[in-house]
């Protein structure tokens, strides 16, 4: 059974939630031990951007997984 574009989507976004807040809590401890201050607002405006292009890239390999799936389950038929 595969997912539907709605639920590849939802993981999609699910996933990189977690991944912006791992993302901003890494970067507030990390930046400043190699001497990169930033405020937590530049810090948000950025990891958003790399959110949505997560997100984007993560659906877009779901769907090709996906695909290749559906591809292999309709050659054996």
């Amino acid at each position: 059974m595969s997912q539907t574009r709605t639920q590849s989507a939802v993981e999609s976004a699910a996933n990189v939630a977690i991944g912006y807040t791992v993302s901003l809590i890494a970067n507030a401890a990390i930046l400043p031990a190699f001497g990169i201050a930033i405020s937590l607002s530049d810090n948000m405006a950025i990891g958003a951007i790399y959110t949505a292009i997560s997100i984007a890239r993560s659906y877009c390999v779901r769907r090709a997984f996906n695909s290749i799936q559906w591809r292999k389950s309709h050659e054996l038929h």
